[in-house]
């Protein structure tokens, strides 16, 4: 037994690596949340042709986990101005949702992304297409002008705080690079020395 492959040493992580997660919560922290009633789960459900009992992932027919943005909240580092109402959201599993991100759904869908349901060989995707088509044009979810209605000042500070936030952790990664190549000099250093 190759005792190697079944070892794997954690990614390193870096700092600047979590610059998407930052955006998202800058964005995301200002964005209404408007809860469904239950009949607008149900309209919604059936719409795309789910009873309780066969509640799945729209996107894939899995085990639905969560409620995905059908439209994203963020494109291009800035808010679409869509917001978190059942006209915008779908049932989902976790892979599709993980796999999906800020991408246009039927885009990411028929398209061979890690995890989409092309590539994991979804055998019904045509007709997910259609009912998800169909649910998109059902009613237009709400779209918001956020710096028209808090005012450019406000909104510029508040963009201008992301920005903040993205150089320090730009600085930071910088500073953690230098700190771990002393690190592992000193960690080098303590080993003993290798004998032929």
């Amino acid at each position: 037994m190759d005792y190697l492959s079944l070892f794997r040493m954690p990614t390193p992580m870096k700092i600047t690596g979590r610059s998407s997660s930052i955006t998202n919560a800058f964005i995301n922290s200002i964005i209404p949340v408007v809860p469904p009633s239950a009949e607008e789960v149900q309209q919604a459900l059936e719409m795309l042709g789910m009873t309780p009992e066969t509640f799945q992932c729209a996107y894939c027919g899995g085990v639905a986990s969560e409620w995905d943005h059908l439209r994203p909240l963020v494109k291009g580092k800035k808010p679409t101005g869509y917001i978190s109402e059942i006209h915008n959201l779908v049932p989902s599993c976790g892979k599709c949702n993980q796999s999906k991100g800020n991408k246009e759904w039927k885009t990411w869908m028929l398209s061979t992304a890690k995890l989409s349901p092309t590539a994991r060989g979804v055998k019904d995707i045509a007709e997910r297409v259609k009912r998800l088509d169909a649910y998109e044009n059902s009613k237009a979810p709400t779209k918001m002008d956020f710096a028209a209605i808090v005012g450019e000042e406000i909104w510029a500070q508040h963009l201008d705080n992301l920005e903040r936030v993205q150089v320090l952790m730009r600085e930071s990664q910088e500073l953690a690079a230098k700190i771990n190549v002393e690190v592992a000099s000193a960690y080098m250093a303590r080993q003993p020395a290798q004998t032929c």
